[in-house]
């Protein structure tokens, strides 16, 4: 996929601007190994027919855009799973399917999630001439001792080097760190994080451990194998994390993302605003607009039955389902107010047809007074106090 040729696309205007924006999410399934942490739809196979998924996704493409017709890909977003398992071919199979089925903006944003392992980095510039054009590298810790205990299959030093190559090979790179790790304090997170920003990077993904359940680390702390930092401890590893980005010229855009101004990632911000996007492969999810009814779509969540519905029936979409209106306004909530944007009153009026007021007057006085939020009649924001406590605010604003 070329994006800055006419002729393997259709390229909109850049003064279309009331075209119908999309963002495509392509979900990869496979892993080499399940780690301890994650509840995502990941899968762990000895063999995996690259030809077959290459023609299913294409299959979903066609498909996927006749429900759109007008629409713009503004972004296109390859997570998993490993996405960097994919071959080259494949990778490139989809952007060009898509540039095939849909409008591509001029200034599309391509991300790819990838491992920092040897192997897999020896893919970036096969993913580059496909046309991915931004890279998310899964380091998640800077010492040894740590990426073993989070079951990852790179070293840090691997981390280190599938960095320099992928700066080296794409235009936009970001990568992703967890701390609040067992036995983490302060000091040794500044001395980790202090060392990640100084690559010099645009964007960071910061995330605190959660312990999630069906993993491996929630069957540990259920038995008392497992303990994360508690309350106080993960508000200050928070403050410190803010700190440090803020003087290295990162600054949160939303609660565990860190990016200079304009290097922010659109796709995400696309999920965070209530925006539109389709979801291709095993368990995606997506989200479309009807009036002020949400549309949610997903797919079959097994790889082998996404596979064979697709090849035998043309699909591997579940029904479609009308998403409940409280279920969408509490769904805009828990993602506007991760950003520090906050929510926009007109946006939230045109995709709920009520306005902040109507929908979260009874509690939102309470937390303005307090200085949890901020509502100044354009948009509702989490002040600094209140994305400490977020899940707090979100439930008494939701109550």
């Amino acid at each position: 996929m070329q994006t800055h040729s006419a002729n393997s696309s259709q390229v909109v205007s850049p003064t279309a601007s009331a075209a119908r924006e999309l963002a495509i999410y392509v979900h990869w399934p496979f892993c080499l190994a399940k780690c301890p942490y994650c509840d995502f739809n990941s899968h762990v196979r000895e063999r995996i027919e690259q030809d077959r998924w290459r023609a299913a996704y294409a299959r979903e493409i066609k498909r996927g855009a006749e429900g759109v017709p007008g629409g713009v890909v503004t972004s296109i977003f390859f997570g998993g799973g490993t996405p960097s398992l994919m071959e080259g071919a494949t990778v490139a199979t989809v952007l060009d399917g898509i540039a095939a089925s849909f409008t591509i903006a001029p200034d599309i944003e391509i991300t790819l999630e990838a491992n920092p392992t040897s192997v897999e980095a020896a893919r970036f510039r096969d993913y580059r001439a496909a046309g991915v054009n931004r890279l998310s590298l899964g380091m998640q810790a800077l010492d040894d001792a740590a990426l073993k205990f989070l079951g990852r299959e790179h070293s840090a030093d691997q981390a280190r080097a599938a960095l320099a190559t992928g700066r080296a090979v794409f235009p936009r790179v970001s990568f992703d760190l967890i701390y609040a790790r067992p036995g983490q304090d302060v000091a040794a997170w500044r001395r980790e994080l202090a060392e990640a920003l100084a690559f010099g990077t645009e964007h960071l993904s910061l995330y605190q451990l959660t312990i999630e359940e069906g993993t491996r680390f929630h069957e540990r702390a259920s038995q008392g194998a497992l303990t994360v930092p508690d309350d106080d401890l993960q508000a200050d590893l928070y403050e410190v994390t803010g700190e440090l980005c803020n003087a290295a010229g990162l600054q949160a855009y939303e609660v565990s993302n860190y990016a200079r101004a304009g290097s922010e990632c659109r796709h995400n911000l696309t999920y965070w605003r209530s925006g539109e996007w389709i979801g291709l492969g095993p368990g995606a999810h997506g989200r479309l607009q009807d009036g002020h009814a949400r549309i949610a779509t997903r797919a079959i969540r097994s790889p082998e039955q996404w596979l064979a519905a697709v090849e035998g029936f043309g699909s591997g979409a579940e029904p479609d389902e009308r998403v409940d209106p409280e279920a969408a306004l509490r769904e805009r909530a828990l993602m506007g107010l991760r950003l520090s944007e906050g929510i926009a009153a007109a946006e939230f009026v045109r995709t709920t047809g009520r306005t902040i007021d109507e929908a979260f007057g009874n509690a939102l006085p309470a937390l303005v007074e307090d200085g949890f939020l901020v509502w100044d009649g354009s948009a509702v924001r989490a002040t600094p106090r209140g994305r400490l406590v977020l899940n707090r605010v979100l439930a008494a604003l939701l109550d």
